[in-house]
């Protein structure tokens, strides 16, 4: 990247605040960040880094003082930045053209134009791939499967039959979709395999991270929609729905059937029992464990979770204890 500033305020947005003609080349860290390159500054109250950094220009929000140094000033500097990390990203990563000679793509399958299938890829009998999708290597496409266009799908994804996926979708590498969920019936004095007919619906925007796994019902729709960001080991089982623009955080585990609203964030290490519902824009800390259903519009913490003001006032008696009980034990000797 060699931008100069002033078309680099054009492309993000923002206003420009000093000289334009200052030439980035490349982004970083406030800490980190050396001449040519932009860093930002999202809370104000680190405004004292500004001084020390050696970057060449800063993204900041209005009140910030810059002293004097080259600025983009935006109501929202994370936005801004992740605009400038995509004019890098365009600049820095090369993704693979044009379909391999290895890839192995069924007679049926209808493939759109412009799509890119890496070395030792499978499309199955059906299957549907949309204009401009990239799979890199080692991705299995199923029998009758659709993938919507633009999408960016990495290195040994698994995509088993009869899923569908939307447009402008990124799954990284280990990704399965489309999965057996768990389900079996003691039968007999053994545990008999209730086949798993269902399937999974996810909708545009969706990005899932590395080794997740989205399962599929024994009937149904496992469904996913628009805007939601699942990171890296989440498992959702069966019969699962996950509301529009949704943040599921690491290690996460949401049981059958449950059903999840618009906005909701749950951090790393939730659990999540079956066949609840948890309204919208409900925030659950790291490692709750949420066994009830969650009105909208709440904080919650804990497990069994709870309003996180009632598991903060909790936690802070609990540490209180010991003292108490050393004061009740002095208490017991003077009445004895």
């Amino acid at each position: 990247m060699k931008l100069p500033l002033n078309e680099i305020v054009d492309l993000v947005g923002g206003t420009l605040l000093g000289d334009g003609t200052v030439v980035v080349t490349g982004a970083a860290g406030i800490g980190e960040a050396g001449p040519g390159d932009i860093t930002f500054l999202a809370n104000p109250k680190y405004g004292s880094q500004i001084a020390t950094t050696k970057a060449s220009a800063v993204i900041v929000t209005a009140d910030v003082d810059t002293g004097g140094r080259p600025a983009v000033v935006h109501k929202n500097p994370s936005l801004a930045w992740a605009k400038v990390l995509e004019l890098l990203d365009r600049e820095r990563t090369r993704r693979p053209t044009g379909i391999h000679p290895t890839a192995v793509i069924a007679p049926s399958a209808k493939v759109g134009r412009n799509v890119t299938l890496g070395a030792f890829t499978v499309v199955e009998e059906g299957a549907v791939i949309g204009d401009n999708t990239i799979l890199y290597a080692h991705v299995y496409v199923g029998f009758d499967t659709t993938i919507g266009s633009d999408c960016l799908i990495y290195p040994r994804v698994t995509l088993r039959e009869r899923v569908t996926v939307g447009n402008r979708c990124i799954f990284q590498p280990g990704v399965v979709i489309g999965g057996d969920g768990f389900g079996f019936a003691l039968t007999g004095g053994r545990q008999y395999k209730i086949p798993q007919v269902g399937t999974v619906v996810i909708e545009d925007d969706v990005e899932v991270q590395a080794n997740t796994t989205i399962d599929r019902g024994a009937v149904g729709v496992t469904w996913i929609r628009k805007g939601t960001k699942i990171d890296n080991l989440v498992q959702l089982v069966y019969g699962v729905e996950v509301g529009e623009n949704s943040l599921i955080a690491a290690l996460t585990g949401v049981a059958g059937s449950t059903k999840i609203g618009k906005n909701v964030t749950l951090a790393a290490q939730v659990g999540v029992v079956g066949h609840i519902e948890i309204g919208d824009n409900v925030v659950a800390a790291g490692r709750s464990g949420i066994s009830h259903n969650l009105k909208p519009n709440q904080i919650v913490w804990g497990s069994p979770a709870q309003p996180i003001h009632e598991e903060m006032k909790m936690l802070a008696a609990l540490r209180r204890l010991p003292k108490l009980l050393d004061e009740f034990k002095e208490m017991r000797k003077k009445i004895r």
